[in-house]
């Protein structure tokens, strides 16, 4: 048995297994299974154990709800611990403490798991000389439903209560509790952004990196209320006592066919219904008290370097699966100009300013603005105003896949971190990843990330309000203006704010 393959952590020994160039450690709970009276509570401690831990497979998924046009992963084990985490580490052991990469992943807060092959830190690791740990943490009902009687967030409390037990035994792995970057990609970003503005976060982390970042924050009211209307339309109250008997996987399924109705939420939830998802983070004013954009105005991440980005051509992937691809009609784009630009006057001011577009592309623009370019600017002229250091990049570089089609899409970034090409969604973005300029390019985004994680300098000039410089992230890289001036112009007095509950919903009469 290779020494190097057993561990000693602050619950007892694991037992990790060779993975590639890497040595992984899988399925180590950070925290108590969330069942019976601990289902909806803030994580729990783990119990210790006494014999050595097998830590060579993966911890089964959180209860996964399917969206329309992309499926719940499949479930790698059955059972309820959960809350669980993954470590690789470099084969050959360094004489020094190694930066520590945490990833958070996207999914819209209703699936993904950290056991997905597109997520495994082999790779990063292994050539970057880094520890990656990735996590599994609740989702949908379990982690953000705004339940009586239990406290709101407990997606983003699992993600403190993983990074206290890295903090406390990552040293036996190799890596530095002092160089902990969070990193995370869509609603993945979102949460790590909200971790910024958690006071139970503060002194966790040293660094961030958000990829994607949508803007959908929930106030208390909305989130009650999506709370009672899924409830009611499952025959159930919005209480602890109520949901707890009910199966967690039961319950995530159930929710699928009721997604396709939420449009008739709209009088009542506004944009909220127009999402891809209702469960986001809530801003319940205690355990997350203000948006990470108005902490980061306020000076919140003053002592936290910060590297924030989108890509360029974020809602074509979502048109791609939907099959709107040629066939956005001047009709639907006016319709998401009115739904989507900021009011008042948005629609006309991208009519205006994108006076050339053609119906697609001013539909796909207003999509990705909302959805994710604008989130991620905010969040780096808060950081600037508020006295934080931020570097900001906007990836460029197309996807070479069925012709291009794809273009800068939303998730092709975390492909080329990873330097997993042929699983999950950066198989369809990227293929096999044969082409050497996909290798090429993904070497060249991990030593961008790897680099900030080791030092907090990525290596261009930070983002300022005055010269907005950026790293374009291409074939042929380079540092420019900030290159979607047009929208940042309509969007700036616009920074996202938490969703509201326009007015009360029926919901609240039901029996």
């Amino acid at each position: 048995m290779n020494p190097s393959l057993q561990k000693s952590t602050a619950s007892g020994w694991v037992r990790g297994c060779q993975d590639g160039a890497s040595l992984a450690f899988l399925g180590i709970p950070y925290a108590a299974p969330p069942v019976r009276e601990a289902r909806f509570a803030a994580p729990q401690p783990v119990r210790p154990w006494a014999a050595v831990r097998d830590a060579t497979t993966f911890g089964p998924p959180v209860p996964q709800t399917s969206l329309p046009h992309l499926k719940a992963p499949s479930a790698v084990a059955l059972g309820d611990e959960w809350l669980t985490l993954n470590i690789w580490t470099p084969e050959v052991v360094s004489d020094t403490a190694l930066p520590v990469m945490v990833w958070l992943h996207g999914g819209a807060f209703l699936l993904g798991t950290s056991s997905q092959p597109d997520f495994h830190g082999k790779k990063l690791a292994a050539q970057n000389n880094v520890v990656v740990v990735t996590l599994n943490f609740r989702i949908g009902v379990e982690g953000f439903a705004l339940i009586e009687g239990a406290p709101a967030n407990r997606g983003l409390l699992d993600v403190v209560a993983a990074l206290q037990w890295i903090r406390q035994n990552i040293q036996a792995f190799g890596g530095d509790p002092k160089k902990v970057t969070v990193f995370g990609q869509s609603a993945g970003a979102l949460m790590a952004a909200a971790l910024l503005a958690m006071p139970s976060a503060k002194g966790l982390f040293r660094r961030m990196i958000i990829q994607s970042p949508p803007g959908a924050i929930l106030t208390r009211e909305l989130a009650c209320n999506v709370t009672e209307y899924f409830a009611n339309h499952l025959g159930r109250k919005p209480t602890v006592a109520d949901l707890s008997d009910s199966d967690p996987r039961e319950l995530a399924a159930a929710l699928s066919p009721l997604l396709n109705d939420l449009l008739e939420q709209a009088p009542y939830w506004g944009r909220l219904a127009f999402e891809v998802t209702p469960f986001a983070p809530v801003l319940d004013g205690e355990i997350l008290p203000m948006t990470p954009w108005q902490a980061l105005a306020q000076g919140a991440g003053r002592e936290v370097e910060l590297l924030i980005g989108h890509n360029r051509d974020e809602y074509r992937l979502f048109m791609a699966l939907g099959k709107l691809l040629g066939t956005v009609t001047e009709e639907q784009a006016t319709e998401a100009l009115v739904r989507h630009a900021p009011m008042p006057g948005g629609a006309q001011a991208y009519r205006k300013a994108f006076a050339l577009a053609s119906p697609q592309e001013l539909f796909e623009r207003v999509h990705s603005d909302s959805a994710f370019c604008m989130p991620a600017l905010h969040l780096a002229d808060a950081q600037a105003a508020g006295g934080g250091q931020v570097f900001f990049y906007e990836l460029t570089w197309s996807s070479p896949a069925n012709g291009g089609i794809f273009g800068a899409c939303h998730g092709l970034d975390y492909g080329l971190v990873f330097g997993i090409t042929s699983a999950g969604l950066p198989a369809l973005l990227l293929g096999d990843g044969s082409n050497s300029e996909i290798e090429t390019m993904s070497k060249f985004v991990q030593r961008l990330w790897t680099t900030f994680a080791n030092h907090g300098d990525p290596g261009w000039e930070a983002y300022d309000p005055i010269r907005r410089l950026v790293q374009l992230i291409d074939t042929i890289p380079g540092v420019s203006p900030y290159p979607e001036e047009r929208s940042r112009q309509i969007w700036l007095n616009h920074p996202p704010e938490a969703f509201p509950l326009l007015k009360g919903s029926p919901e609240r009469n039901r029996s």
